[in-house]
């Protein structure tokens, strides 16, 4: 179509440090003389080094991890057959002092911390040893956030008066985050059942403390405080690390750590399973419904057609009524109605069940161009090109609820899946991004070339823009800043969806002018397939099954829609008589 928070000792149960349990020997047999060596009987080395790792930190976090795990007594006899305590014991004071809500001895340990020189390397045997500080480590900043755990306690106990005086007498004077002072200050009068709501701040105490220590364990140095789950967090990098080397990447299931992973390209949708020809005219849309079992699809003809995604059979054909082309069809959240926009400067609401037309929005000026449905399946947004009506709010019950100002026209549309935006593709080069509930505009950006349709991504995090200058930039919605761009394929002249596909939507998707589709890397951008498919002029429009990572569809000028899925069969034409 054209364009016109963990347990009180960072995750473990410490041990008594006069505890010694049973060791197991170095050549890894216990002491009842069984074998635990996995398939080997070689000593383990014991050298600095651990396969190019330092061994001292290995061990450190293997501590600390089998403390998480609940492995308290072999934590304990790694570190006394190491020689390697977890942390120092001024940290481990500290970290009680915290989780206990002894604030006195907490700050009284900080503030020598940052006059300790590092003398004696930090095992003086001190019961209040100094920490190990980072250089970018700053007193107030970690005062503020102590005192602000012990305001919010006295407030949550309804001990105002010495809340007030902490507020008075301890955080005003570090003059740190003055904002946040005036937050605090405001809290007061807080009702106690809002106070956690209202102040950002975790419930229980315990959970609380627990999140407290951890912002404060950024501030000391890892060599004396592991940062915590640190083994779980390395281990999630190895997995990032494979699943973004892994081209055809499409499961949602995690990577194993027993072997390197990599999908089979075999399991990846590259071949046409089918064809649906039932339409007589350029099919400019298609659309998979949330639960993956029907697929819409409506074009130039002003035929809409739903399938059964089982044996992709004709359930509804919604003829009747358009008088243009239908450009747009969008599902409600629960699959039970749906919106078609049209040329005829129309949008129609539909009982999938009945194909009953429930509603009929005849208010715009110029064709309707796309929809959006809010999450509560009652509420949707129109777009249109009509500059003095572009975009409009409307319940499923008729009268509209809320008509946007200004002279923009909208090319495209889309609701977050939270609820909380509304981005409008504009076509002077513009992205409007709307607050839903407050109806006001959050930020309005800046486009090198027309944009001829939006997505927004499943985490509502995410937002893809197709360009008329054949680009596709991923924007992220908070920051506005984009994320990656996607070139390749080509785009000028006429309107093209793209979509996020896979099953954990690694993939950016999108038809061409050049008759193919292209699919790329969400996270670092290169090509993954360029797919033949349709036989001439423009792919308008792809379809990712939410629900089946292996099938996607895809719409063009042909007047064919093509389901794609992991069979490189020939395609059959599948057709219905009526």
């Amino acid at each position: 179509m054209r364009a016109d928070t963990l347990s009180s000792t960072n995750g473990f149960s410490q041990a008594s440090n006069g505890s010694t349990p049973r060791k197991a020997s170095l050549n890894g047999q216990s002491s009842n003389g069984d074998s635990h060596t996995n398939g080997t009987s070689k000593s383990v080395a014991t050298g600095s080094s651990y396969y190019g790792h330092d061994r001292e930190e290995v061990t450190r976090i293997l501590i600390q991890s089998l403390y998480e795990l609940g492995y308290d007594g072999a934590a304990s006899t790694l570190s006394s057959e190491s020689g390697h305590q977890l942390e120092t014991q001024g940290v481990a004071t500290f970290r009680s002092a915290v989780l206990g809500g002894r604030w006195s001895e907490a700050e009284k340990i900080l503030i020598q911390s940052f006059h300790w020189d590092g003398s004696q390397n930090g095992q003086n045997s001190s019961p209040q040893q100094p920490l190990l500080l980072n250089e970018a480590a700053e007193r107030n900043e970690m005062l503020f956030h102590l005192r602000q755990q012990k305001f919010l306690e006295l407030l949550e106990s309804r001990n105002l008066g010495s809340a007030l005086g902490v507020l008075r007498q301890e955080l005003t004077p570090l003059n740190y985050d003055i904002d946040r002072l005036h937050a605090l200050s405001s809290l007061l009068m807080c009702p106690t059942e809002l106070l956690h709501e209202q102040a950002g701040w975790e419930r229980p105490i315990t959970a609380s403390r627990e999140r407290l220590l951890n912002e404060l364990s950024k501030s000391i140095s890892p060599s004396v405080m592991i940062p915590q789950h640190r083994l779980a967090t390395l281990l999630d990098f190895v997995k990032k690390t494979q699943i973004s080397n892994c081209s055809y990447h499409n499961t949602v299931d995690s990577p194993s750590l027993y072997s390197d992973h990599m999908c089979d390209k075999n399991d990846f949708p590259r071949g046409v399973g089918l064809e649906l020809t039932h339409h007589s005219d350029e099919v400019w849309c298609c659309e998979f419904s949330h639960d993956g079992t029907k697929l819409v699809t409506a074009g130039k003809d002003r035929m809409v057609f739903i399938y059964d995604t089982t044996n992709f059979s004709v359930i509804s054909k919604l003829a009747e009524n358009h008088t243009d082309g239908v450009a747009f069809a969008s599902w409600s959240s629960d699959d039970t109605k749906l919106i078609t926009c049209s040329q005829d400067k129309q949008a129609r609401v539909w009982n999938v069940e009945t194909g009953r037309c429930l509603l009929t929005i005849d208010h715009h000026n110029e064709p309707v161009t796309s929809a959006g449905w809010a999450p509560d399946g009652e509420s949707f947004v129109t777009g249109s090109l009509d500059a003095n009506s572009q975009l409009c709010l409307w319940s499923i019950r008729g009268p509209s609820i809320h008509r946007w100002k200004g002279s923009f026209r909208v090319q495209d549309c889309a609701i977050s899946p939270d609820g909380k935006r509304l981005v409008a593709a504009d076509t002077d080069f513009k992205i409007h991004v709307f607050d839903l509930d407050s109806r006001e505009e959050d930020y309005c950006l800046s486009l090198s070339s027309k944009p001829t349709s939006v997505t927004i991504s499943r985490d509502s995090k995410h937002l893809i823009v197709n360009l008329a200058e054949g680009e596709i930039q991923l924007i992220d919605l908070d920051t506005t800043d984009v994320v990656q761009r996607f070139r390749g394929h080509k785009q000028g002249e006429y309107v093209i969806r793209s979509t996020f596909g896979g099953a954990g939507e690694n993939f950016v998707v999108s038809g061409s002018e050049d008759s193919k589709v292209y699919i790329w890397n969400k996270d670092d951008g290169h090509l993954v397939e360029s797919l033949e498919g349709h036989t001439r002029g423009c792919v308008n429009s792809i379809s990712w099954n939410p629900t089946n990572p292996r099938m996607f569809a895809s719409a063009g000028d042909d007047r064919v829609v093509r389901v794609y899925d992991i069979q490189p069969s020939s395609p059959f034409l599948f057709t219905t008589a009526y």
